[in-house]
């Protein structure tokens, strides 16, 4: 007989098909999240869609920090805990406390940032205020679209519940809901909106509270069935509450750390061009595809692993499990930074480049999507390693590495945007994550008996060869199509599409003449379900 299996490895074997399940919700709200930015490029001018994006990225700021940044860093890792030490019941009597306390704050936040929109677009995008009528419509929008955070609060910690108790089927695919909901609105209320003599860009707000809604009304059923529905109770002196509120001190401080680079990045782009703001976040919403599909369903699949090996205080097995993220993390990840930079041109103009989203547009978008692709992979590191930190209770070091990774942003930002323009901003974002994982690096050696480099940097090596041998495909073949781009809509697609395939065809027979073992352990949770097996 086989010895049985230990915790650790129980752990990283069910860890693939977790993530495959979150894979394949998120791919599907990924590809309608391409067709809403398709669909917004399309329909809106340039200013229209600078300025939606800074009144959907205030709230989203708010809500990535207060809510889904609390949620999986603070209250997922003492839930865990809760239930292995002290059972199902009192972790949902801690879940009652932490719903209470969360709601009332989401609800004083959003009244407040409905009042304080002039002052938070200033923040944002006081640029704006040199495009006549640009700060008006983003202050009016902020105003619409900030009650999103408080139904996607709601959902976080919905997902909190869910992924504890390892459903993540619901949790994977009610986010496309969002993006459902903001093409519906797109195409439908504009005309009606215009009709009526009011702003068409408004559809876009009533799309994004739709699609809030929606995301927290799919989770009803599923939460019912593992008892976490009930109403939230107002113990705030529950010992799990006191756990969580001390733990998200030095998180929020982290995480608002990490997210001033993204108010500075913003008011760094509202002083340029128009066009500055949308060229920036269509190359950022690309570079978010795989790390949606798959980096940060790993990341979503192993912190219960995590939290729960930590819980035991199993630091090899711990250990163990990190490297095995990081290994099928990189796998994905360093292909993705690969394509995304090498086929930059090909890909915006396939994806984007029709009605008002001409020409220059897709050049200036691909330029912002090469700087931001070179960091693809970096991200995905980051990911890894700050889930490590949270899981074992370090939420004091993260701090740190974020307060420096700003310091470098700052920097570099300062430096490249008078030469670069909004390409700079980028390219400042990708120089500092690259400072962030060396430190974050070094700095979890103080808790891990061994890291697995022995593990990760021969996998990685293996990884950028086999997408060297993909860009050795695609990118003579991208040259030779590329008088298409210049062509109808139809020819537009071919240098795209046509050296996106080569490129999957040349990295996936590299990565099998190299033997990565990743490739395997990928597609076999995918196998089986298609096979129907579990």
């Amino acid at each position: 007989m086989s010895p049985e299996p230990s915790v650790g490895e129980a752990e990283r074997r069910q860890i693939t098909g977790r993530a495959t399940v979150v894979a394949l919700g998120t791919l599907a709200s990924r590809l309608l999240g391409l067709v809403r930015e398709q669909v917004l490029a399309g329909m809106f001018s340039r200013a229209a869609t600078d300025a939606f994006f800074i009144a959907f990225t205030i709230p989203n700021v708010l809500r990535q920090l207060l809510a889904e940044g609390a949620v999986q860093t603070a209250v997922l890792p003492v839930l865990a805990e809760l239930r292995e030490r002290r059972g199902e019941e009192e972790a949902r009597r801690f879940f009652r406390a932490i719903r209470g306390l969360s709601l009332g704050l989401l609800l004083i936040v959003t009244g407040l940032g409905i009042l304080g929109a002039p002052w938070l677009v200033e923040l944002f995008a006081g640029g704006f205020r040199a495009h006549p009528g640009q700060f008006e419509t983003t202050v009016k929008l902020t105003r619409w679209v900030f009650p999103y955070i408080f139904f996607m609060g709601t959902a976080a910690l919905g997902v909190a519940a869910l992924n504890t108790h390892r459903r993540f089927v619901v949790t994977s695919f009610a986010p496309g809901l969002l993006n459902v909901a903001f093409i519906a609105c797109a195409a439908l209320l504009p005309g009606w909106l215009g009709a009526d003599e009011h702003d068409r860009v408004l559809a876009l707000a009533f799309g994004v509270l739709l699609g809030g809604v929606l995301q927290v009304v799919a989770q009803w059923p599923s939460l019912r069935a593992i008892g976490y529905f009930g109403l939230p109770s107002w113990d705030f002196l529950h010992p799990g509450v006191r756990a969580v509120v001390w733990r998200m001190g030095p998180v929020l401080v982290g995480l608002g750390v990490y997210y001033v680079d993204v108010v500075l990045a913003r008011r760094f782009l509202s002083e340029l061009e128009v066009g500055a703001q949308s060229y920036f976040t269509f190359a950022l919403r690309l570079c978010d595809f795989p790390q949606g599909i798959f980096v940060m369903a790993l990341q979503s699949a192993t912190l219960p692993s995590l939290a729960l090996l930590a819980a035991r205080g199993e630091r090899e097995e711990l250990a163990k499990t990190f490297a095995f993220g990081m290994r099928m993390a990189l796998f994905v990840a360093i292909p993705a930074t690969a394509l995304f930079a090498g086929l930059a041109e090909p890909l915006v103009v396939a994806i984007f480049q029709r009605g008002a989203f001409v020409a220059a547009d897709a050049t200036e978008t691909s330029r912002a999507l090469l700087a931001q692709a070179l960091g693809i992979w970096l991200v995905a590191a980051v990911r890894q390693l700050v889930g490590v930190y949270y899981a074992i209770g370090d939420t004091r070091s993260p701090v740190v590495v974020s307060a420096l990774d700003l310091l470098v942003f700052i920097a570099l930002a300062l430096t490249l945007r008078g030469p670069w323009g909004h390409v700079g901003v980028s390219a400042a974002i990708t120089g500092a994550s690259a400072v962030q994982v060396v430190l974050l690096w070094v700095l979890l050696r103080r808790h891990l008996p061994r890291l697995g480099l022995g593990e990760v940097l021969p996998s990685a090596l293996r990884v950028v060869i086999a997408s060297g041998m993909g860009l050795a495909l695609a990118l003579p073949l991208a040259w030779m199509l590329r008088p298409w781009l210049a062509g109808n809509g139809v020819h537009r697609l071919v240098p795209g599409l046509a050296a996106t395939a080569a490129f999957g065809c040349g990295f996936l027979v590299g990565a099998r003449i190299l033997g990565c073992p990743e490739l395997s352990t990928l597609a076999g949770p995918v196998l089986r379900r298609i096979r129907g097996q579990q």
